[in-house]
């Protein structure tokens, strides 16, 4: 390791004595975040990101600017992680898991599983260390230096000091990380952490977050049949898989409205069933119903080409509001 990093207090920031590991997620508030400790002289020891490998294009483009920016400004590299499954796994990425097992990403059943095992797991293990056959990796030379001193790395975390995030950070400490939110010191809210990019001359991300995340809000939908169609219709493919694999309630007993998903995806939109039992990506409507009834793709679950209608239609259900009017913002 190079040094410590020995900034207990930079302005607002008030950040432990020990070295800090930016867990970095693609999107606006972490960015922010790494330009706020630019700002206030604070050099991260190690920076992170988690490839899922389903984030959106624009997303992974992000993190290659952010990567040359960080070096620009003397900052570490940032360091891409990811899940290594074992060699007889049929899957290395959480699309692949959700196909295999012919299911739906957690947060479709009211869950977070998705970002513990795709996120932080295999970030925190590229710190500490992991033996066995899944994400087996060395302790990073930081881990081995704290555990010889005593001492706990700090993580990072870029959640902003908005009234949803605020309830998101009563963790300060695991038994392996103590945390810190330098945008919370700050007071730094959405609008804030927006200004500082565009300040930078950066471009603003989107939100980070998986192509097929159930947590998507309806505008992110027409985005996405505008700007990726082919993600579209991989997430359309992996919900039609679910919905009648080998894990399906449809046509059981415990499924009183219906025994056919097939069918109900092709009823009109007044005509689907309110209910608590996940239909679909969007736990309560499936993204194949929405798809058809708005005319977005054909019954096989093809993308039909009209891109400036659909970006037209985003725009206008996104308002002014943005990702920053988002009830749920899986992933910073």
């Amino acid at each position: 390791m190079e040094q410590f990093n020995l900034f207990r207090k930079a302005g607002a920031i008030e950040l432990p004595d020990v070295p800090l590991i930016v867990a970095y997620g693609g999107g606006v508030d972490s960015t922010a975040m790494l330009i706020a400790l630019w700002r206030a002289g604070i050099r991260p020891d190690v920076i992170t990101f988690a490839d899922v490998g389903a984030e959106k294009p624009e997303t992974y483009e992000t993190v290659r600017r952010m990567n040359d920016w960080c070096i620009s400004v003397g900052f570490p590299a940032i360091t891409i992680v990811k899940l290594n499954t074992m060699a007889t796994t049929p899957y290395d990425n959480i699309e692949g898991n959700q196909t295999a097992n012919e299911t739906l990403p957690s947060m479709a059943f009211g869950k977070k599983g998705c970002s513990v095992k795709w996120k932080h797991v295999p970030q925190d293990y590229y710190i500490t260390g992991v033996g066995g056959q899944v994400n087996n990796c060395e302790p990073h030379p930081i881990w081995l230096e704290c555990q010889a001193k005593g001492i706990k790395p700090c993580k990072l975390l870029g959640f902003d000091a908005g009234p949803a995030d605020i309830r998101r950070t009563s963790k300060t400490e695991d038994k392996n990380f103590t945390y810190c939110y330098p945008l919370q010191m700050l007071g730094w809210q959405r609008g804030d952490c927006i200004a500082a990019i565009i300040e930078e001359g950066l471009p603003v991300p989107i939100k980070s977050a998986c192509f097929f995340c159930p947590a998507s809000q309806k505008w992110e939908l027409w985005w996405l049949a505008g700007k990726h169609p082919d993600l579209l219709e991989r997430a359309l493919e992996m919900e039609h898989i679910a919905m009648l694999g080998k894990h399906s309630r449809w046509g059981s007993d415990e499924c009183t409205y219906g025994k056919d998903w097939e069918e109900f995806v092709n009823k009109p939109a007044d005509q689907w069933p309110t209910t608590s039992i996940t239909v679909g990506l969007g736990r309560s409507f499936a993204w194949n119903h929405w798809a058809r009834v708005n005319g977005v793709c054909t019954e096989n679950g093809k993308v039909i080409a009209d891109p400036e209608r659909y970006l037209a239609k985003a725009a206008e259900l996104k308002g002014d509001g943005g990702n920053a009017a988002d009830a749920v913002r899986p992933c910073v």
